[in-house]
């Protein structure tokens, strides 16, 4: 899910583009999904937690759904069933309106950081995440359409409906924007704020199209938005910076650099990037203290360990080498212990229910 936009690109033509879905446009589940659903999930299902588990199939391992990962759009439910693609986003907001039709009780989480940065059209993405959390008595299970692709630095946090509503109308604004459609990039963001105005990203993101539009001044309230929302706000301290930088005015430009600069050097994920870029360039001996600050950071991540395994291989350092390449297999060995602990809790619990269920 797109959150953060971190550039200045030039101004560009307005487009009217696509108009504004309605909350219930978004959410609406389409009559052919409905029907599949209630084939597939409510008529075999005799009890919520055998609902649970077909529609867990139903979503990912369906061959007449075949959802399939798609980071480059922001769908609703009727589209996402349409193109069988969806963000992670998409897939929350479809599992949960079904979840919800099958007296399932879901809470939507979000993840404030991951590691998922790519570029598209000049505008540079920080990815943050959400997914679906399912509470059964003790058990707790987590359903997410992109849980391979994820390094996720903070714990997730339960969030309203209505605030996941506003990442949608803040992604699709950044999709927009990246288009070119100016005008519908405005409508979703001004939407994006109106239902979430504590959300720094969607500031950052309206300051960005505030200075595409030529509108220097507003851009610059919006990233200050953003950032009195969030002093740490990496994009904004980013996109702020730039924008003194262009107009000339120095001073400002460096206040803000040095502040960008504190939290970049606190960020694990800034600082593995950077040693990923020296890694590519063939320049091993600058990489490795980026590999060792993002471990000192955030250890557990094996990523960071591996990418330091390669490094200090590449220097012809094999001691160092073989350490580090354990270090990553040891925690992916703990991560899987760890979920399959959690997935035999999870079938324990559902035994114990059945037998109560049965001794009744």
């Amino acid at each position: 899910m797109n959150w953060a936009a971190a550039a200045l690109l030039a101004v560009a033509t307005l487009d009217p583009g696509p108009g504004l879905p309605s909350r219930d446009q978004i959410m609406a589940v389409p009559p052919e999904l409905h029907a599949q659903f209630q084939e597939q999930v409510i008529r075999k299902g005799d009890s919520t937690d055998e609902r649970l588990r077909l529609l867990i199939d139903f979503v990912l391992n369906d061959p007449e759904l075949q959802l399939e990962y798609d980071n480059n759009l922001t769908r609703t439910i009727s589209e996402t069933y349409r193109t069988r693609k969806a963000n992670c986003l998409s897939f929350t907001l479809l599992f949960s309106a079904l979840a919800r039709e099958a007296g399932i009780k879901t809470q939507i989480q979000e993840y404030e950081q991951v590691l998922v940065w790519y570029q598209n059209n000049g505008l540079v993405f920080n990815s943050s995440h959400v997914n679906v959390l399912v509470k059964r008595g003790g058990t707790r299970q987590i359903v997410d359409v992109g849980r391979n692709v994820l390094i996720s630095r903070y714990r997730p946090r339960p969030i309203p409906e209505q605030r996941a509503i506003a990442f949608f109308y803040n992604n699709r604004g950044v999709e927009l924007m990246a288009q070119n459609q100016l005008a519908a990039a405005r409508q979703h963001l001004d939407a994006a704020i109106e239902l979430a105005p504590t959300h720094a990203a969607s500031w950052s993101n309206r300051g960005v199209l505030e200075l595409r539009m030529g509108n220097a001044l507003a851009a610059e309230r919006a990233y200050r938005k953003a950032l009195e929302l969030d002093s740490r706000h990496g994009a904004a301290l980013a996109n702020i910076v730039t924008l003194y930088q262009r107009s000339g005015q120095d001073d400002l430009a460096n206040r803000y650099l040095r502040r960008l600069q504190r939290v970049q050097l606190d960020d694990p994920f800034h600082q593995f990037m950077l040693a990923m870029d020296f890694e590519k360039r063939g320049e091993y001996g600058h990489a490795v203290p980026y590999y060792r600050r993002a471990i000192r950071l955030h250890g557990e991540e094996p990523a960071f360990h591996m990418g330091l395994a390669r490094s200090y291989s590449a220097l012809g350092d094999v001691r160092r080498a073989r350490r580090e390449l354990s270090r990553a297999e040891n925690l992916k060995d703990e991560n899987t212990r760890r979920a399959l602990h959690a997935k035999n809790e999870e079938r324990r619990q559902r035994a114990g229910s059945v037998a109560q269920q049965v001794s009744r």
